[in-house]
């Protein structure tokens, strides 16, 4: 298999021309729970890993604060990543997203060879620039350089991942030894734009496998996506790049229910729910993230109902 093969194939089964994966979101929480219940994540991933869904999407959320509204304590994405990695056998696992701006890239780059190699080639590095400035200076950066720590970060990354490897400099020192990152994952490592970084959608586009966003109502994502396939035929000319978003999902016992819009997603049955996925595929949507709410219902609840209903309607039976 070539290194191109080989790519493909975890990228193709999130990211596909003309079709559209979905994917879910950890942990998988009620809104005023603060503390993770590791073995019950630990679980639903399995659950979802035998369901079929495509991707398990790890957030990365260094620190925690009063200001900020999400009062989870997250695992450390590279722990949780390294865990899911030996106890998953199918399904993606995409990091949503690696804080780029506010973590050395060398180290990037090593946990997610690290990451690819224990989980066999299914680990996209989604890589995001991070967006609470106070944060910043918590790690001692300025958020004003935010876009610039970006790019140059992304690329630091890009070179130690790449095959042939490139050599990695000592950029402090000129004199510095030669460098290689080892071992490198048996397959490439795909990158994946999460968030737009602060960078124009032709870098995203020249630089990424696809860009994934939030949720926006209908009309405003198509304009969204307009442009993508813009930057993608400018700037990437006769290559695929992926296209997709994250959405907030309260899905109701009441198959039937109509769509009612929420923050960033939707409360709904799961007859409307598929007719708003099914326009999203016509859009041109490669793939959805559902962050699923546990409003009135357990997680395994929706996740059975999910898997027995909507994912054979995009993936297949």
């Amino acid at each position: 298999m070539s290194s191109s093969d080989a790519e493909n194939r975890i990228v193709g089964r999130v990211f596909s021309s003309n079709r559209l994966s979905i994917g879910l979101a950890l942990p998988v929480m009620a809104n005023d729970q603060a503390v993770v219940d590791v073995s019950e994540q630990r679980r639903l991933a399995g659950l979802a890993d035998a369901a079929g869904f495509r991707a398990l999407w790890i957030r990365d959320v260094p620190l925690n604060s009063r200001d900020y509204p999400d009062p989870t304590g997250h695992l450390d994405p590279w722990s949780w990543l390294g865990a899911l990695a030996v106890e998953t056998r199918q399904i993606a696992l995409i990091s949503g997203a690696i804080v780029l701006t506010l973590r050395h890239p060398l180290h990037i780059a090593k946990a997610a060879a690290s990451i690819a190699t224990l989980s066999e080639g299914r680990f996209i590095l989604g890589l995001g620039a991070g967006d609470r400035p106070p944060e910043f200076a918590a790690f001692g950066e300025d958020v004003t350089e935010r876009r610039r720590l970006f790019a140059d970060h992304w690329q630091v990354v890009a070179q130690a991942l790449s095959t042939p490897q490139e050599v990695v400099p000592d950029r402090r020192d000129t004199n510095s030894p030669d460098f290689q990152l080892r071992p490198l994952p048996p397959e490439p490592v795909p990158l994946l734009a999460v968030g737009s970084g602060g960078q124009s959608v032709n870098w995203i586009a020249r630089n990424a496998i696809g860009w994934m966003t939030y949720h926006r109502e209908p009309a405003q994502q198509l304009d969204r996506y307009r442009m993508w396939r813009a930057a993608v035929e400018q700037s990437a000319p006769g290559e695929f790049r992926g296209f997709g978003e994250a959405i907030r999902l309260d899905l109701a016992a009441d198959a039937g229910a109509p769509a009612t819009p929420i923050d960033l997603g939707y409360r709904t049955g799961r007859d409307a729910l598929i007719q708003r996925l099914e326009a999203l595929r016509e859009m041109g949507v490669h793939h959805v993230s559902l962050n699923l709410r546990l409003e009135e219902r357990p997680a395994d609840a929706i996740i059975e109902e999910l898997a027995a209903h909507v994912l054979p309607h995009f993936h297949g039976s």
